[in-house]
Order: structure tokens, then C-alpha cells, then sequence
């Protein structure tokens, strides 16, 4: 008889687990309760434009092509992607901008010339990150940290004598000083603790690894957007026989004694000998009748939500990239509003993410598509239509005197996504994008395990769980549950 698995949520990390588990003979079914597959990485269309409408950059992309290589698939003939010559355009209140080009010997020029810092500074942090991804990645991304067996690995021991190269005790902004004094590089820098919501000042040093992800391993961009992820993903799970039932909200994990056997939807009771959970942990526990989020996880302190605009924009602004950043003057100041105050500052760091650059047809011809972002904090009854209203004016005021054009007279559609939005259409708690923060030295060894040890047969993935949120964790996410799960049931 076919092994039968039943996974809650179609964010990329559920469909990786979908077609990783069917690859190995389950029968698999998704249930998700939005209309449609792909969680925060979903799109939007309005008045002749499309907006990728979450995650907008693309690292490691050697994680999904795996999924089609287990397949025996060519990934090639599902999707393409490209490495991008720029990954990142700086904006600065005195005009400064900065190119962050691949090249990292390029982008070591381009810092030296037009900042107070040297090349070789940059240089020497780059290869300071690469060794923390070379210590941490094969303990905390892709491997279980909640299994004995790590801790005798030959990783962890070789992460473990080299304790004191990992930054845990320095905070993250305190090691990027070390390196750069221009407050325009540390700004750039310290910027990279918001790809898991946390806080450069507090969060520990080792989150220096991320830029080795973009500077040294490659960002990229697929080819007709970063919903194409999605969508040729849900087309290879197809292929492979996973089932897919949207608006089928997930009801009930059903226990019995001491494992999961199925999930109630729609008053429908799916068995199956595996579940795993794709949603928000804290979600997650509440479909579980007897047991409860474990205290620990309920104290954890949780991660940045967003605010952004979708803007169609009449006209083209050729001196913007495809990823743009407008920092902050006072970069601490906006760090303390989003976690201490959980408020929005005046003065916002603002993302501008414009697909049609590269995606023609995602605009009108002479026109483009701005996502628009600035961090949020997370959703504790604030009043939400007062911080719209206000973030707006106040993006808008930014955006037209650094750019030397009055923008509010180009906007053509608009569309908004806040924390309660965030919350209600992804299930994220307290529309956090990323779970829990990561303000905690420990907090690489707090996350919530991949699985429950009081309850066989059940399996957690995505970025509220180990090892974290952002697209290549969710999938190394998907990866660890496969290990786990093979052994197991084979």
C-alpha cells in the first residue's frame, strides 16, 4: 500500500517537502487555505501590472534545482534565472550612491571611491563571512540541530573549536565597525540583519555570514519574475502526483496516543502515516488539541513584519536598478522604534523592488512596477490605518527629494500589504515575516526543532522553524524534514 503524507501550506518550503516526499513513493496531498499555492511568495496583478508580492531575491538557487534533479528533471526546461551584474543600488541623503556589483573586486572600487573606507576593508570582511558560512552552514542550515548526532559530527566539533571565530558574544553591528568607520558601508552592512528580521545592534555577530550569500555565492533573478519559482515548482509537483486542495484551511492535526495520523479539513479527516506543517509554529500548536506551544518558544522575542506599497508607476526611472535601498540617516533610531516602541519611524530605510526592469511585460510599455518596502514591527493591535497613512507621506517625501522628482503625480494603482494583511493571508503570527527574531546569542540553537518528540509522524517546515526564513532556509528546511523522515518510514 502507497505511504501516504499530508503537508499544511503551500509556501516554497511545503511544496520542496511535497515533491521531495512523492520522489520517494508518498502518496502526497497539500492543504492550503488560500486560493492559490505559494505562501508569501505569491504575485499581484492590477490595472496591466504584476507585482512579485513577497520575497524578492534569489540565493542559492542550486536548492531548487535539486528538487527538479531528484525529479529527473532538467531544471533548465522548468525555469531560468540570471546573475545579476548589480545586486544592489545604495541611496544616501547626501547623494551618495552605491553600486554593489557582483564583481566583488569591482564593488571594492566602487566603496573606495565614493566612501571614506578601503577596498581592502571590504575584502577583508567578505572572506571573514565566508569562513562563518563555511563553519556554520553544514550545522545550522542543513542539518537537524536538535538530533544527538550533530553534536558529534565533524562539523560541530570543528565549528565548536573555532567558537571564538563565530562572533556569538559580539553583536553583529559591533563586528562590522571592526572593519568599516563610513557610516554609509555600516549602514549597508548592518542592513543585512533584516533578511530574518532582526536587530544589527543586538543580534549576534555570526549573522555576518548573509552577505557571503549575495557577494561570494550569487544573487540571481529568474527569468520572467520570482513567482516563477512557484509556479514551476507547483508544476513539477504536479508531475509527480501531489495533490493540491486550496481554500481547505487546515482544521485539525489529529493525534492519537502519541502520533499523527491525519489532518481534519473542510470536516474531512485525511490519514496519513506523515504530517508536516508548513504554517507559522505558533499556528501549527493551535491545531493540535492537547498539547501547546512549549513556554520556551511563547517568550521569544518575534521578528520584523513589512508595510509595502505596489505602485504602478507611469513613467521610467532608468537611474533605478532592480533592488534599491534609501537608508535611514539614524539607523538605530529606526531599529529601536520597530522592536522596543513597535512603532514606524519618521525617517524609514525604503526598498524599492522594480521587476519590470528586468520583466518587461510586468508593466505597461513606459511605465514600471514599484514594490515599495519599509520594515514593520510586528502586529500587536497598533493602528495599523494611522501607520499607512502616515508611512506613506512620509515614503513619498523621502523618495521624491532623493530622487529630484515629485512621485505621488506618477502613481497610477496602489495596492498595500500590512502586518494584519501579512497575518490574515499567510497565517504568520503577528504577521511576522521570519517567526522569531534572531536578538538572542542563542538564538541559532532556540528555534523550534523539525519535528515534536512527543509526537510521532510529525514534521514542521518553513522559516518559524529551524533553521530560519528566507527562501534558502525554508528549502534547507524541507531538506532536513526529507532526512528525518526517510529513516523513519523506510
Amino acid at each position: 500500500m502507497q505511504r501516504q503524507a499530508v503537508v499544511i501550506g503551500s509556501g516554497i518550503a511545503g511544496i520542496a517537502i511535497a515533491i521531495r516526499l512523492a520522489a520517494r513513493g508518498f502518496r502526497v496531498r497539500i492543504l492550503e487555505s488560500a486560493a492559490g499555492p505559494g505562501g508569501k511568495l505569491a504575485q499581484i496583478r492590477s490595472n496591466g501590472y504584476r507585482f512579485d508580492a513577497g520575497p524578492s531575491l534569489f540565493t542559492l538557487p542550486h536548492l531548487v534545482d535539486e528538487l527538479f534533479e531528484l525529479c529527473g528533471e532538467d531544471p533548465a526546461a522548468y525555469f531560468q534565472y540570471d546573475r545579476l551584474e548589480t545586486i544592489c543600488c545604495y541611496h544616501y541623503e547626501d547623494g551618495t550612491r552605491i553600486n554593489a556589483w557582483q564583481d566583488v573586486e569591482a564593488f571594492a572600487r566602487e566603496l573606495e571611491s565614493k566612501t571614506t573606507d578601503s577596498g581592502d576593508a571590504l575584502l577583508a570582511f567578505l572572506e571573514r563571512s565566508s569562513e562563518l558560512y563555511e563553519l556554520t552552514s553544514p550545522v545550522f542550515i542543513f542539518r537537524s540541530f536538535h538530533r544527538l548526532s550533530t553534536f558529534f559530527s565533524r562539523d560541530f566539533i570543528r565549528a565548536l573549536l573555532n567558537i571564538h571565530r563565530l562572533f556569538a558574544f559580539t553583536s553583529m553591528h559591533g563586528v562590522i565597525t571592526r572593519y568599516f568607520r563610513d557610516s554609509r558601508v555600516i549602514r549597508l552592512f548592518d542592513r543585512y540583519a533584516t533578511y530574518n528580521g532582526s536587530n544589527p545592534f543586538i543580534a549576534p555577530g555570526t549573522l555576518n555570514v548573509i552577505p557571503h550569500l549575495e557577494h561570494r555565492l550569487g544573487a540571481y533573478f529568474p527569468s520572467g519574475g520570482m513567482y516563477v519559482i512557484t509556479e514551476s515548482l507547483v508544476s513539477l509537483a504536479r508531475k509527480m502526483g501531489v495533490e493540491m486542495d486550496f481554500n481547505s484551511p487546515a482544521e485539525e492535526i489529529i493525534i492519537r496516543g502519541n502520533r499523527a495520523i491525519g489532518v481534519r479539513s473542510r470536516g474531512i479527516i485525511h490519514e496519513a502515516g506523515v504530517v508536516v506543517s508548513d504554517i507559522d509554529i505558533v499556528r501549527a500548536y493551535g491545531l493540535m488539541s492537547g498539547h501547546s506551544l512549549p513556554s520556551r518558544y511563547r517568550r521569544q522575542e518575534r521578528s520584523t513584519s513589512a508595510l509595502i506599497f505596489y505602485w504602478g508607476m507611469k513613467g521610467e526611472l532608468p537611474q533605478l536598478e532592480l533592488h534599491n535601498i534609501f537608508f535611514s540617516e539614524d539607523y538605530q533610531s529606526e531599529f529601536r522604534h520597530l522592536f522596543r516602541e513597535k512603532t514606524l519611524y519618521h525617517d524609514p530605510t525604503v526598498y524599492v523592488f522594480i521587476s519590470s526592469t528586468r520583466v518587461p511585460s510586468d508593466a505597461p510599455a513606459g511605465a514600471q512596477n514599484w514594490f515599495v518596502m519599509i520594515n514593520a514591527p510586528e502586529n500587536v493591535g497598533q493602528d495599523w490605518q494611522r501607520f499607512r497613512n502616515e508611512a506613506r507621506k512620509n515614503i513619498l517625501e523621502k523618495l521624491s527629494r532623493m530622487l529630484g522628482i515629485r512621485l505621488e503625480d506618477r502613481i497610477v494603482c496602489e495596492e498595500v500589504l500590512d502586518p494584519p494583511g501579512i497575518e490574515s493571508r499567510t497565517s504568520s503570527y503577528r504577521g511576522s515575516l521570519y517567526g522569531f527574531s534572531s536578538n538572542s546569542r542563542l538564538s541559532a540553537f532556540s528555534r523550534h526543532p523539525n519535528f515534536r518528540r512527543k509526537v510521532g509522524g510529525l514534521y514542521f517546515t518553513g522559516g518559524s522553524v529551524h533553521p530560519g526564513g528566507g527562501i534558502p532556509l525554508c528549502l534547507a528546511s524541507a531538506k532536513i524534514v526529507d532526512e528525518l523522515i526517510t529513516p523513519a518510514h523506510s
